[in-house]
């Protein structure tokens, strides 16, 4: 089918586009600049230039385009993020969610798409509760004040792409290429300096992602007629007082300090701390059942392995 990737570039997009052209698919992608319309062609896509928040020129590129699917990946989150400037960072993403959600899915409608799949997250789930959050889990009920923006906008894309009829699929923490765990990335780069500290001892649960798992979730979801939310995430959640001094250790770091959570509320602020201390790991049964997709990474730690040390690193 012709399908058009809107975020083409981004962590997840740069996965998917090579792979949607592997098996068969016509790539359009949906590019804010010329210069990355011309990345997209190199990796295979043919392109198409338009602002999602500019409603008429996204349905002419969507016109223009005549896709059967369209796959919704738009982001604007910065390599380099400041936990006390989180709203003001994530400000364009949000936007990206709410206005780029609305117009995107007219301008689909307009266009006579058939199918819309749309990239939410996998950890914004209610942190009330010892088992791991599955689809029917409510959202966080009372999100720290910095997060409450983003957490609305979430629901709107999440709302509007289900109304169209689509798929949401709820990704987990991201890594592999560019993204916060590449191996020049901020998360990676600040444990290997000793600066990703465990706050309150770590109990934050993280369900990751990787990259390639994503976009083959997404190519499975475009072969079946299946709508709602979908968790894709890896097999293996973990908490930070895991994952974090594993990770220090594939990369030959320092073990992460500890602080105090109101020592880390006074450098870093209300979100950073609810991040460290209160996330949730999600349940993947639904999404292996409803697109018969498995990750190829079950857990993070032999996908880090792959990622920072090379294949045979894995199977030490």
């Amino acid at each position: 089918m012709r399908v058009l990737v809107a975020g083409a570039t981004g962590v997840i997009g740069r996965a998917l586009v090579p792979l949607l052209a592997s098996v068969g698919h016509d790539v359009i992608g949906l590019s804010r600049s010329t210069g990355r319309a011309a990345a997209l062609e190199r990796a295979g896509a043919k392109a198409v230039v338009a602002d999602a928040l500019d409603a008429a020129a996204l349905d002419r590129a969507v016109r223009e385009a005549a896709p059967d699917a369209v796959v919704h990946l738009l982001t604007a989150i910065p390599a380099e993020l400041n936990p006390r400037k989180m709203q003001k960072e994530f400000a364009l993403t949000d936007r990206l969610r709410t206005e780029g959600t609305r117009n995107l899915v007219e301008a689909a409608r307009n266009a006579g798409v058939r199918r819309i799949v749309s990239q939410s997250v996998a950890f914004a789930y209610d942190p009330d509760g010892d088992a791991l959050a599955n689809e029917d889990t409510p959202l966080w009920q009372a999100p720290p004040k910095q997060f409450r923006r983003s957490l609305d906008a979430l629901r709107e894309l999440e709302l509007r792409t289900q109304d169209a009829g689509g798929l949401v699929l709820r990704f987990g923490h991201l890594y592999g290429p560019g993204s916060a765990f590449d191996t020049d990335g901020q998360f990676t780069r600040q444990i290997k300096d000793g600066k990703f500290p465990l706050v309150g001892g770590g109990p934050a649960v993280f369900s990751f992602t990787h990259a390639h798992d994503a976009a083959t979730a997404v190519v499975a979801a475009l072969d079946r007629n299946v709508t709602g939310v979908l968790n894709v995430v890896d097999d293996d959640p973990a908490p930070m007082s895991t994952w974090v001094p594993e990770l220090a250790r594939l990369l030959g770091a320092p073990a992460p300090k500890r602080l105090p959570t109101f020592v880390a509320r006074l450098v870093a602020g209300g979100w950073a701390v609810s991040y460290m201390t209160r996330l949730r790991g999600a349940d993947n049964a639904r999404a292996q059942l409803s697109l018969d997709w498995r990750p190829r990474h079950t857990s993070w730690r032999g996908g880090f392995a792959v990622e920072l040390n090379g294949p045979a690193a894995a199977a030490i």
